[in-house]
């Protein structure tokens, strides 16, 4: 299977990460109170909200697979030095083949949102248009590549609210920045996975970490007198991103930066899991935290930066 060509596509395209998109949508669901709609409102017809759910994770496999894949297109020539394992220097997939896999998973993601209804076609669109731009430019941007990383994770829980389409225009959508600061944390902490001597932006990292827990949690407090049921989730987050990058302060080893962010990455579920469990109950965070296995089972198969 590791020598297949289908397994080097795959690997393009971080399968353990996309989970993680996945669960974005689904906490963007759960703030637009979209499950409860799944099993207590008929009125528009049997399985409608199942089947928005269903367009909508559709949309951001297309729209975060492609996204990556597009990444390893434009650091072919890096990646040949840096990282040669990689299915593009390798030769395992070609440059052009890659390229048109990536733009049509980006096309699918927009299609597939366009099945829900226009908001979600437009927030589709952007998202693919930031994770380009992030890919070709962005990413080389010292303050605004963080940043840039973050508003395509904005976009996709965003995608997810979007099923409520009247949210994207209200206060609602400011839940956005959550997962704008979390990443944004991860993709400044990244860069010294290569080389370390990272220290001032694992430090920075960790009160950006730090500040997400308190907004998930301050979220949850002014949104349900119930928001005791989140705190589990933030524990378990906690667990998660602190002591490996703890680590990775401590020894500024590459590897362990590496892990730290791959912990970071993974736990992007985990985050996920809190936002469901504050707007919706921990019967709906545990239904998205379903998703953290199925995301630790395919990081041991595939690499996850």
């Amino acid at each position: 299977m590791k020598d297949s060509k289908l397994f080097a596509f795959l690997q393009l395209t971080r399968p353990a990460n996309v989970v993680t998109a996945i669960a974005d949508v689904w906490a963007g669901f759960a703030v637009a109170g979209g499950w409860w709609f799944m099993v207590s409102d008929w009125t528009l017809g049997p399985g409608v909200f199942w089947q928005k759910l269903a367009w909508l994770s559709l949309s951001t496999i297309g729209l975060y697979a492609g996204g990556v894949a597009f990444n390893d297109v434009f650091d072919a020539e890096l990646d040949a030095i840096e990282r040669p394992e990689r299915p593009i220097p390798s030769g395992r997939v070609s440059k052009m083949a890659a390229a048109w896999m990536s733009t049509s998973l980006l096309i699918l993601g927009v299609l597939a949102a366009s099945q829900v209804n226009i908001v979600a076609a437009g927030l589709a669109l952007i998202v693919a248009i930031l994770a380009v731009t992030y890919d070709n430019w962005g990413k080389h941007q010292f303050y605004f590549g963080p940043i840039n990383m973050g508003m395509c994770r904005a976009g996709n829980l965003l995608l997810g609210i979007s099923v409520a389409p009247e949210l994207i225009h209200s206060p609602m959508s400011l839940i956005g920045i959550i997962p704008l600061v979390y990443v944004a944390a991860i993709t400044m902490i990244s860069r010294g996975e290569v080389h370390g001597e990272n220290r001032k932006a694992l430090y920075l990292g960790g009160l950006m970490y730090s500040l997400i827990i308190l907004l998930i949690l301050s979220a949850s407090y002014l949104w349900s007198p119930d928001y005791w049921q989140t705190i589990p989730f933030l524990i378990g987050l906690a667990f998660m991103i602190f002591p490996p990058l703890i680590k990775a302060i401590r020894t500024q080893d590459p590897k362990l930066i590496g892990k730290s962010v791959k912990a970071a990455v993974i736990s992007l579920i985990i985050l996920n899991a809190s936002l469901a469990a504050a707007f919706s109950g921990w019967k709906i965070g545990l239904i998205v935290l379903l998703l953290l296995p199925v995301s630790l089972w395919l990081a041991k198969k595939f690499a996850v930066t």
